[in-house]
């Protein structure tokens, strides 16, 4: 029988490891040399294949006794099972899986959900289907990534098995963790050709955590430069490092080609549909251990608004059972109880919610009628009902200023610019966003919000800008600790994916950022090589364009929070000033040609500009006045034709751009068809 190659060369490493692993593991009455064999599984990493059912002397520890063919099971859901036996009350439902699809950014999560989806015949034949379909919002279409966790469900041998697709960037992990609540496993999507990466490692310890079982699922095993035994041999060693039990640790692997819809047991053998991976996940993922008969508890993990229904909540029923039009009692975590009554029931069938008159426990469901319902909240029994323990998700490490416009364009472009408006937006945005805080600022009309990094505030900018709203916003800041009269601040592990030409400008930059070099490895026969830095969060503000600029473009820049460490000492961001302009009016042609010799603008001739406004960037350390609006003479007129003016093009910085640019006495004023810079007038740091 062929087994999954690459693990030879690390027998004897992991051996010290594993001996300990395998004794204890396997039954007190094994038919073999049962301490050897699961070493070797533990060590491939891998179950076995799933049609293996022959009747020859490969009698493992998962061997039945009442039949001579083997069957394979694996290793988490019969340990899970046994564990549900000893509660007097759970009971184990086979008819329900419901798994989440974790993995770092451009993995392909959403493209394997896709060909799930496909392949389950959620579509007609005929049916246009869009690619991603998965990411419906606007926001996330146009970036190409997953910003909100959302709800499917497919059948399979009279199977249903719920589908949470997640976000895989950094930023948005607390996503991760809301949803990690409602399932039993998860499928941890790896590259092919990149293995596991920061964002892998931050969704595996947390599904790790919850004691999930865990389908590795090697994607774009068609790459060319694909190496499935290192994947394989470096996400074991991800399982070691993250104290995984033993039985997390005897893991199922299967390779897929999302984008083309197959998957297979051998990289080298794949089937022709994803046959071998819905094997898996029915095989090795638990069914829901569930109190049929208890009292109701459910708890939510995720809500939406409709125009028509208001408010659903969305979450997975722990006990009992729960019924259309039933009086229920919404319980918090501090025990305030207050209570509703169901007005709309909904389950997951196929690529939309489907009303039914009641869900009994274990299914994923969504419901209507409590209005004020929130995430954390647990909806429970109106006379017996407890409260489930609240989510816990990371802490914030960047803070931005958010506060009302004050340059002289205010509410030419916007619709809501009082600070009452701003307040209510951004306190709405916590309903749903767990893992963003809101404060009071200084001032009534400023507000400190507080995420995981720039692009989780990023987002919420651009969704704002977006309804309509018109205000301004200050640079990033890192939210630092005191702890014992010691100041510290957040590290990140930042991964950087580059060609070899290009590795000495990436790796001077990183370090005079007080970034320390922790790993550095070749990637395949792509000629790129992947280096791994620990770095202060404060580094990373405005690295991204940085490296995107030592690298012709070329680079793929990763981070992910580590931990809180002593501060690393001054670190200088931006070695230019700013180009501000020196008075209001409109920009002319005549005043750029001779601005453009002083740096790079940002403006075309015809636009309006204030005072104050930054029109560019200096050429040179140290900020610079400028008068962008003046026009040239119309004494002296010559008959002879005049003088072409040749213009440079400016550049189109984007919102992420900006954010990036900016430093303390500088903000960026934001508007639904507009985004301009500007000095701070509040703060007179810099002279200019």
């Amino acid at each position: 029988m062929e087994m999954a190659s690459g693990f030879h060369g690390t027998l004897s490493l992991k051996q010290s490891l594993l001996t300990d692993q395998s004794r204890r593991t396997c039954n007190p009455n094994p038919c073999r040399s049962s301490s050897s064999l699961l070493l070797q599984k533990q060590i491939f990493g891998r179950g076995f294949p799933l049609a293996l059912t022959t009747n020859k002397s490969l009698n493992f520890c998962h061997t039945s006794s009442t039949s001579n063919r083997t069957a394979i099971k694996c290793s988490v859901s019969e340990v899970t099972e046994t564990a549900t036996g000893k509660k007097n009350q759970l009971m184990t439902r086979r008819d329900i899986r419901n798994i989440a699809i974790v993995a770092h950014v451009d993995h392909g999560k959403t493209t394997l959900v896709d060909a799930m989806l496909k392949q389950s015949k959620v579509f007609r034949d005929n049916q246009f289907v869009q690619e991603r379909i998965m990411d419906s919002n606007d926001l996330e279409r146009e970036r190409g990534i997953t910003i909100l966790s959302k709800n499917t469900s497919i059948s399979y041998k009279d199977m249903k098995i719920n589908i949470i697709d997640t976000p895989g960037h950094s930023d948005f992990g607390g996503e991760v963790e809301r949803v990690l609540n409602m399932v039993e496993g998860v499928l941890l999507v790896v590259d092919s050709v990149e293995g596991p990466m920061p964002q892998t490692r931050f969704v595996l310890k947390k599904a790790l955590e919850f004691g999930h079982a865990v389908v590795v699922v090697v994607n774009k095993i068609d790459r060319p430069s694909a190496r499935p035994e290192f994947v394989i041999n470096s996400t074991f060693e991800l399982f070691i490092e993250l104290n995984a039990t033993d039985e997390q640790c005897d893991f199922q692997a299967i390779y897929a080609s999302g984008i083309k819809g197959k998957a297979g047991l051998l990289p080298e053998d794949l089937a022709d549909d994803l046959g071998p991976l819905f094997e898996a996940i029915t095989r090795c993922i638990p069914g829901p251990r569930i109190d049929k008969d208890g009292a109701l508890q459910m708890l939510v993990t995720s809500t939406e608004y409709d125009e028509h229904k208001g408010r659903i909540a969305i979450g997975r029923l722990h006990a009992g059972f729960l019924e259309r039009g039933m009086d229920v009692k919404v319980c918090t975590s501090d025990e305030a109880c207050r209570y509703g009554k169901v007005s709309e029931l909904f389950v997951y069938e196929n690529f939309g919610r489907v009303p039914v008159e009641n869900v009994e426990a274990g299914d994923i469901c969504a419901l209507c009628g409590i209005g004020d319902i929130m995430i954390g909240e647990t909806i429970a029994d109106k006379t017996f009902g407890k409260p489930l323990p609240a989510i816990k998700v990371e802490e914030p490490t960047v803070k931005m200023a958010f506060s009302i416009n004050t340059s002289p364009f205010v509410g030419r472009e916007g619709k809501y610019v009082t600070s009452r408006n701003l307040r209510d937006r951004l306190y709405r945005e916590l309903e749903r966003n767990l893992a963003m805080k809101v404060e009071d600022g200084e001032t009534a009309d400023t507000f400190i919000v507080s995420g995981r990094g720039t692009l989780h505030i990023t987002i919420l900018i651009e969704n704002m800008r977006r309804e309509g709203y018109e205000f301004m916003v200050g640079p990033p800041r890192v939210i630092n600790k005191r702890v014992n009269e010691k100041l510290l601040e957040p590290f990140e592990i930042a991964t950087v994916e580059i060609p070899e030409e290009y590795m000495g400008p990436v790796v001077e930059l990183l370090g005079k950022r007080r970034g320390q070099m922790i790993d550095m490895q070749g990637l395949g026969s792509e000629g790129t090589s992947l280096i791994k830095y620990k770095i202060p969060t404060r580094g990373l503000l405005g690295l991204r364009n940085a490296i995107l600029t030592a690298s012709r473009g070329t680079a793929i820049l990763n981070t992910i929070f580590d931990t809180y460490g002593p501060w690393a000492g001054d670190i200088n961001t931006r070695d230019q000033g700013s180009l501000v302009a020196f008075e209001d009016g409109t920009s002319t042609s005549y005043a750029l040609s001779s601005a453009q010799e002083r740096g790079q603008m940002f403006i075309r001739p015809g636009e309006e500009v204030y005072k104050g406004q930054i029109v560019g960037i200096h050429q040179r350390p140290g900020d610079l006045s400028l008068n962008v609006c003046k026009r040239k003479a119309a004494t002296n007129v010559r008959s002879n034709k005049e003088q072409t003016v040749i213009l440079d093009t400016p550049l189109a910085y984007s919102l992420d751009d900006c954010i990036e640019y900016i430093q303390e006495d500088e903000m960026v004023e934001v508007t639904p068809p507009s985004i301009r810079m500007c000095k701070n007038p509040k703060l007179a740091k810099k002279k200019y």
